[in-house]
C-alpha cells in the first residue's frame, strides 16, 4: 500500500528508499526470518509497481538473487517465489537482465530441495514465455554464458542447458545456428550422459540444428565445427560417435570443398571405422560415405605444381535450390574458411588448399599401424590410389618415404591388400609423372641402375639406368616406364630376397599380377636384368626358376610367350639374350627357355653339358617337372614338331639326353612313352625335297651367338659350382668346430 501511493504521487525517491530498506535491513539480514520477510517485501514492491518495477529491477532482483544460495532450503524456495512474482509483473524489462536470471535458475536447477527444484521450474518456464514473446533478446550476450555453462557435469544442470537451447532455436527470431561453433562441443559432451531422457533432448537438439543446417547451408560456418567433429568421430561413445559421423557426413556433402583443409583430421577419425564389425555396423557404413564423399573432393586442379597457384578457385553457385540437390554443386557455393557463407547470388571466389602432406603423413601412419583391419588398409591403398591419379606430381615427392612401407605391405595376409598395394605400386611405376627431374625421383644411390650388361638389350631397358628419361625409346606395344619402375623392380627382389616365405607363398601371384597391371616384357627383362648381377647365387637360381614357371604356365603371359616362340623381331631376340643369362642360374630352366623359344640345337648342347655339372637330388626333380611341362598344352606345338623327325633331329636328340638323365622313374617313363611315338622318318617322307630345315632357317635369321651364349653358361655354372664348394667347406668347419 505503501509503494503504490508513492507510485500515484510520482515519488521515486522514497520508492528507491523503500527497496533499500527491504534489501539491506530484511533481505540481506543475518536473521532467516527477517530475510523471509524482505523478500516477501521485494515481491510486494514488484506488484505494487506494476508496469513500473521495470525502473528498479536492478533493486529488485540482486538481492533475491543472493538469496538464491542460502543455506536454508525455505529460504531458497521463498527467494525463487519472489523472484517469480518480480519477472511475471515486469515482463520483457527483466530481458536486460536475463544473464543474472539464467545465472541464478542454473544453479537452482541442481538443488537438492524437491520444493526449490520445483519453484525453479515455475520460474523457468515463465522466463522461456517471456523470451519466446519478445524480439528483443540479447542472444549476443547471452551465448558467452551459455557456452561457459554447458560443459556443466551434474544433469539437471544439463537437462536445464538443453531445455534452454531447444527453446531458443524454436523461436523465430532468434538465429540460434549463427553461434552454433560456440556450443556443438558441449552438446556432444552432453550426448554422452549417463541419463537416457537427457541424451535424447541432446539428440533432439542435434537433429534440429541439423535440419535447420540442411536447409540453410550457406548461413553455416562449416570450417569452425569441422574439428569439433573430427575430435567426437573418434569418440569411445557410440552414440556420440554416431552422431558426430552423421553430421561430418552431412558437412562434405553440402560444403565440399571447404572441408578439404580438414582431411588429415576427417581420415584420422573415419579411416578406423572401415574396419568396425557388425556391432557398429551403422557407423562403419556412415564413415564409409564419409571416406568415399571426401575422396571425391580431390581434383586434378589440386596438382598445381606453382606454389602460388597451390590454391584451388571455385566459382559461387548460381541457385542454392539447385546446388543442394548435388553435394558436388553445393561445395560450390561455400566461402573460404572462418568467413560467413557467401549468399546464393554472390559472385565472389573462394579459394581452398588441399593439405596434401598432412594426408599422405596419416595415411602413411597408418600403414605402418599393424593393428588396423584389412578394410582400413584397403581404404588406405585406395586413397593413396586416388591421390596418385588426381595429384600426381605432388604426391611422386612422397614417393621415397611410401616406398618402403609398400613394399611390406606386399607380406599383407589378404589378397585384397596385397591387389590394391600392386595397383599403387604399379600406378607409381608407370605413371608420367614419375619421371625423373631434377630434384625428384629416385634418391637412393643403391637402387640405381647398374651398368648395361655386355650383351645388348632393347634400348627401352638400357636407358632404365639413366636419371633422365626423356627420349626414352620403347616399342610401340611397350609402355614407357618411368624413373620408379626398375627402383621397384630391384626393391621388390630385395624383399624376395630377405623374406624367402613371401616369395614361396606369394611371388607367383605378385609377378603375375604385376604383369596384368604393367607390361609383362618390362618386368622380365628388368629382373632378368637385375638377377644377371645378383651375389646370392642360390636367391638367383630360386628367383628364375619361379619366373620360368609363371613364364611358361600364367595364361596373363600368352602373348609374352608367342613373342618369344618365334624370336621374329629383334625386341623378341634380344628379350631371349637377356633372360637367358640370367636364366643361366638354373640350367633345367635355361633348356625349357630353349625349348620354348625353338632353339633346339642349342637345348642340345646344354644338356650335353650336364654332365659336366653337379647332379642333385633338386636337379633331378626339376629336370621330372620339366618333362611334365612338355607334356602340357603349353608345349603342343613341341610335341607336333616331333611328326617333322628329319628338321627338327635336335629336339629329339635334346629329349633323348633328358631321357638319359633321369633315373628310372614315372617321369622317364612319360617320357620314354613320348619318344617311342616319334615316327619312323622314312614313313614320313613326302615328295616335297625343297623342304628347308625351319630351325636352321630361323637360326641364320636369328643373328644370336649361340657360342657366346653357351660359354656364358658355363661360367655362371663354374661360379655355382664354387659356391657350393665353399658353403660346403664352410659347413665342413662348422661339424668340426662342434666336434671340438
Amino acid at each position: 500500500r505503501l509503494v503504490r501511493e508513492f507510485v500515484a504521487q510520482n515519488n521515486t525517491s522514497q520508492i528507491k528508499h523503500v527497496i533499500q530498506i527491504l534489501s539491506q535491513e530484511f533481505a540481506l539480514s543475518q536473521h532467516p526470518h527477517s530475510r523471509k520477510g524482505g523478500l516477501i517485501g521485494l515481491a510486494a514492491c514488484s506488484i505494487a509497481l506494476g508496469k513500473d518495477s521495470g525502473l528498479y529491477l536492478k533493486e529488485l532482483i540482486e538481492p533475491v538473487l543472493t538469496c538464491f544460495n542460502d543455506a536454508d532450503s525455505r529460504l531458497r524456495y521463498y527467494a525463487c517465489e519472489a523472484l517469480y512474482n518480480i519477472v511475471k509483473v515486469a515482463r520483457g524489462s527483466v530481458l536486460p537482465h536475463f544473464n543474472v536470471l539464467f545465472d541464478g535458475l542454473s544453479k537452482l536447477a541442481a538443488d537438492p530441495d524437491p520444493n526449490v527444484k520445483s519453484g525453479s521450474e515455475l520460474l523457468d518456464r515463465l522466463l522461456k514465455d517471456i523470451v519466446t514473446e519478445s524480439n528483443q533478446f540479447d542472444l549476443v550476450g547471452f551465448i558467452p554464458l551459455l557456452r561457459e555453462r554447458i560443459y556443466s557435469n551434474n544433469q539437471y544442470a544439463r537437462q536445464f542447458i538443453i531445455s534452454w537451447i531447444l527453446v531458443l532455436e524454436s523461436v523465430p527470431d532468434i538465429n540460434l545456428l549463427d553461434y552454433l561453433p560456440e556450443i556443438l562441443d558441449g552438446l556432444f559432451q552432453i550426448l554422452g550422459d549417463n541419463s537416457k531422457e537427457i541424451r535424447k533432448m541432446c539428440e533432439v537438439a542435434l537433429g534440429e540444428f541439423l535440419k535447420e543446417i540442411k536447409k540453410n547451408p550457406t548461413s553455416v560456418k562449416f570450417a569452425e565445427m569441422a574439428n569439433i567433429l573430427v575430435i567426437h568421430c573418434q569418440a569411445a561413445d557410440d552414440l556420440i560417435q554416431l552422431t558426430a559421423m552423421c553430421w561430418m557426413r552431412e558437412f562434405i556433402q553440402l560444403a565440399g570443398r571447404v572441408m578439404l583443409p580438414y582431411s588429415s583430421g576427417i581420415l584420422t577419425a573415419v579411416l578406423p571405422c572401415l574396419s568396425y564389425d557388425d556391432r557398429k555396423k551403422n557407423i562403419k557404413e556412415v564413415a564409409n560415405v564419409c571416406n568415399l564423399s571426401l575422396m571425391k573432393l580431390v581434383i586434378p586442379e589440386d596438382d598445381e605444381m606453382d606454389e602460388a597457384k597451390q590454391s584451388m578457385t571455385l566459382p559461387a553457385e548460381p541457385s542454392s535450390e539447385e546446388s543442394l540437390s548435388k553435394p558436388e554443386a553445393a561445395s560450390s557455393g561455400i566461402t573460404a574458411l572462418n568467413q560467413p557463407l557467401s549468399s546464393p547470388c554472390s559472385c565472389e571466389r573462394i579459394q581452398v588448399t588441399l593439405n596434401l602432406d598432412g594426408i599422405v603423413q596419416v595415411l602413411d601412419c597408418h600403414l605402418h599401424d599393424t593393428s588396423i583391419g584389412m578394410m582400413t588398409r584397403i581404404a588406405v591403398l585406395k586413397w593413396l590410389y586416388h591421390l596418385y591419379i588426381k595429384t600426381p606430381r605432388k604426391m611422386f615427392r612422397h614417393t621415397d618415404s611410401l616406398f618402403p612401407i609398400l613394399l611390406r605391405t606386399l607380406s599383407d595376409e589378404s589378397d585384397e591388400v596385397i591387389l590394391k598395394d600392386l595397383e599403387l605400386l604399379a600406378e607409381i611405376a608407370s605413371s608420367p609423372a614419375g619421371q625423373t627431374e631434377e630434384g625428384h625421383g629416385p634418391t637412393d644411390g643403391s637402387d640405381v641402375r647398374p651398368g648395361p650388361v655386355e650383351l645388348h638389350v632393347p634400348a627401352r631397358a638400357g636407358q632404365l639406368s639413366s636419371y633422365s628419361m626423356k627420349g626414352l625409346e620403347c616399342s610401340p606395344s611397350t609402355p614407357t616406364m618411368n624413373s620408379y619402375f626398375y627402383k621397384f623392380m630391384i626393391n621388390l627382389l630385395k624383399r624376395f630376397s630377405s623374406e624367402r616365405k613371401l616369395l614361396e607363398t606369394r611371388g607367383a601371384f605378385i609377378i603375375r599380377q604385376l604383369c596384368l597391371l604393367l607390361n609383362a616384357e618390362n618386368i622380365f627383362h628388368s629382373m632378368a636384368d637385375i638377377l644377371l648381377r645378383e651375389e646370392d647365387l642360390k636367391f638367383a637360381s630360386t628367383m628364375v626358376h619361379t619366373l620360368n614357371t609363371i613364364l611358361l604356365t600364367s595364361s596373363e603371359l600368352f602373348q609374352l610367350r608367342n613373342q618369344l616362340k618365334d624370336l621374329k623381331t629383334p625386341e623378341s631376340r634380344n628379350l631371349f639374350c637377356c633372360l637367358y643369362r640370367s636364366w643361366c642360374h638354373n640350367p633345367v630352366t635355361t633348356v625349357s627357355l630353349c625349348f620354348l623359344t625353338q632353339n633346339y640345337k642349342h637345348a642340345y648342347d646344354l644338356i650335353q653339358k650336364f654332365g659336366d655339372l653337379e647332379v642333385t637330388v633338386d636337379f633331378l626333380t626339376e629336370v621330372d617337372k620339366l618333362v611334365q611341362l612338355i607334356e602340357c598344352p603349353i608345349f603342343t606345338y613341341l610335341r607336333l614338331q616331333l611328326l617333322d623327325v628329319k628338321n627338327n633331329p635336335y629336339l629329339i636328340k635334346a629329349l633323348y639326353g633328358l631321357l638319359m638323365l633321369l633315373p628310372q622313374s614315372s617321369a622317364f617313363q612319360l617320357l620314354s612313352h613320348r619318344l617311342q611315338c616319334v615316327p619312323n622318318p622314312e614313313l614320313m617322307q613326302t615328295t616335297d625335297n625343297t623342304k628347308v630345315s625351319t630351325s636352321f632357317k630361323r637360326t641364320a635369321a636369328s643373328n644370336i651367338d649361340y657360342t657366346e651364349l653357351l660359354q656364358h653358361f658355363e661360367k655362371v655354372q663354374n661360379k655355382h659350382l664354387e659356391a657350393r664348394h665353399q658353403r660346403a667347406g664352410r659347413a665342413e668347419q662348422l661339424d668340426r668346430r662342434v666336434v671340438l
